[in-house]
């Protein structure tokens, strides 16, 4: 008598079961492709919950760091790193071969836009081809790395099906889960923050879900695509609720009302509104970047999206007003021109408290005024020297100044433009004659300062 025919799909459904039950008993060996400000921090979670970890990048350098306990990133210390070290469940390697003994495969690399603001996937293209050499039954695949809806199923899963001869969601698992890190922040980290996760198949997004669990709360979704489209959507929301305020700000200060004032007021609304706060750009791996592919992907299916681009026009011109500021000031407090003045912009991180300048308003905002003729120099606590990478080519080489009283009285002009918590704001408008304020940094010292600054 022949046995009965499987029911579709219980292949794939015993595959999850299987790995279901290992990820409840620990035993799956995570794989964390990528080891920068996503990858690092959910190294650490996964070890916290008592995973092994696989830490795989092929800048031996970063390996290197991790073997001897070392940090790379600022806002993560040597201690927590020397702490995952000593739990004895980190491997950190650059040799892709070991990749097969990983039971989860998780791809943070980055997805930058190229010169024509479209979007780059050459890392996660890249990445699917190191994991497609080893790639083996039973293993899930997953993509952390911001992009647009369809990128999992039109440039993935071809990737590793096409060099494997392999199935997914019979032979292995493809599942997309968006990072949600942000750097800095003391209030939320990776156990902390919820885990969308998206799988086009039950089976599929079950073992998804058995690798995130134990990490956090996780919200399924029901398929890749939906999933893609939620870290999407997110950022979307802060560009334009971004821009928004921006360019409110504008439009109060013509009426001499301070924007600042407005929304800290505005807040108290228990309901209906979020603050959002002015500044002089955008920077970061997400908000500069994210919408944009979107805005791509819109268009290959005949759609614009006008609302999205406009946010992009008004943020994109923020760092020429704060110039713009900075001349018209020099000017009429001053009696100076730009050209010849020496000006110190305080703070090169895209944001507070951190070392990271990627896409940082800053570097526009130094070029604006070099090209101008002024005379520029950067003070950032997070940030000593910068290091020529190729990226930064406007402030390769230089390095943050003293902080002392005499150094900060020969500029002409600061230009506050990241509010790091470590910087003597109360110092830096008493020594410099004038200060153009971009992140109310000194505006929220006492009363006494607020005739020392113009808020640009």
């Amino acid at each position: 008598m022949s046995s009965a025919a499987s029911p579709p799909g219980a292949g794939s459904l015993a595959m999850a079961e299987a790995f279901e039950a290992r990820a409840a008993s620990r035993e799956l060996v995570i794989g964390i492709l990528g080891l920068g400000y996503v990858g690092l921090p959910l190294a650490e979670g996964f070890i916290g919950k008592g995973f092994r970890v696989l830490a795989y990048d092929p800048d031996g350098a970063k390996v290197g760091a991790l073997e001897s306990g070392r940090s790379y990133i600022k806002h993560i210390s040597d201690a927590r790193v020397a702490a995952m070290v000593a739990t004895g469940r980190l491997s950190a390697t650059s040799d892709e071969a070991r990749l097969a003994q990983a039971d989860a495969l998780l791809m943070c690399v980055p997805t930058p836009l190229n010169v024509h603001r479209e979007p780059d996937l050459s890392y996660v293209a890249d990445c699917a081809r190191t994991i497609a050499r080893h790639l083996r039954r039973g293993q899930l695949v997953v993509l952390e790395s911001t992009t647009y809806p369809g990128t999992s199923e039109e440039l993935i899963r071809p990737i590793l099906e096409q060099a494997t001869g392999l199935k997914s969601g019979v032979d292995f698992a493809i599942a997309y889960s968006p990072e949600r890190e942000d750097p800095g922040n003391i209030d939320f980290g990776t156990t902390s923050i919820p885990k969308v996760v998206g799988a086009d198949t039950e089976a599929e997004r079950r073992m998804a879900i058995a690798v995130y669990s134990p990490l956090t709360q996780v919200v399924p979704v029901s398929d890749l695509k939906t999933a893609e489209a939620v870290k999407l959507t997110e950022n979307i929301f802060r560009l334009v609720n971004i821009a928004l305020v921006n360019e409110l700000k504008i439009v109060f200060e013509s009426m001499g009302i301070d924007i600042w004032e407005v929304v800290d007021a505005a807040k108290t609304k228990p309901f209906g509104y979020m603050p959002f706060y002015p500044g002089p750009g955008l920077g970061g791996h997400c908000i500069a970047i994210d919408p944009f592919y979107l805005t791509w992907k819109a268009r290959a299916h005949g759609e614009a999206t006008r609302f999205i681009e406009l946010a992009g026009d008004v943020v994109a011109a923020l760092p020429r007003r704060v110039v713009e500021a900075v001349a018209e000031a020099l000017s009429s407090r001053e009696g100076k021109a730009v050209k010849g003045a020496r000006i110190l912009v305080v703070g090169l991180a895209y944001k507070k408290n951190v070392d990271d300048m990627r896409e940082s308003p800053s570097l526009h905002v130094i070029r604006l005024l070099r090209e101008r003729g002024a005379q520029v120099d950067y003070y950032d606590p997070h940030i000593p020297v910068v290091h020529d990478n190729g990226e930064h080519p406007e402030v390769a080489g230089m390095t943050s100044v003293a902080w002392d009283e005499a150094a900060l009285a020969a500029y002409d002009c600061a230009v506050i433009a990241t509010d790091h918590d470590a910087v003597d704001y109360a110092a830096l408008a008493k020594a410099v004659p004038l200060v153009i304020d971009t992140r109310n940094a000194v505006g929220r010292l006492a009363p006494d300062f607020v005739d020392l600054i113009r808020k640009a």
